[in-house]
């Protein structure tokens, strides 16, 4: 069952529909990165975009170094 998921960025929210399991993981996330009651400006975004990603670069580089120990 899809789930909204809300945001307000530069004085516009923004609504998305997710699937339910996945809302809850986002809700989680972005508490941690947002505003989720009030606003977020460009610079909020920014830097939250670049914590995720090298929160995923990081894992990446850890999942190949698994990987290549584990063909060895």
């Amino acid at each position: 069952m899809p789930k909204k998921v809300s945001l307000t960025v530069n004085g516009s929210r923004y609504d998305i529909e997710l699937d339910d399991a996945f809302a809850n993981y986002l809700v989680k996330q972005m508490e941690e990165d947002f505003n989720t009651e009030g606003n977020n400006d460009a610079k909020t975004i920014l830097y939250a975009y670049v914590r995720r990603n090298s929160d995923l670069f990081k894992q990446e580089v850890m999942a190949k170094v698994l990987l290549e120990k584990l063909e060895k």
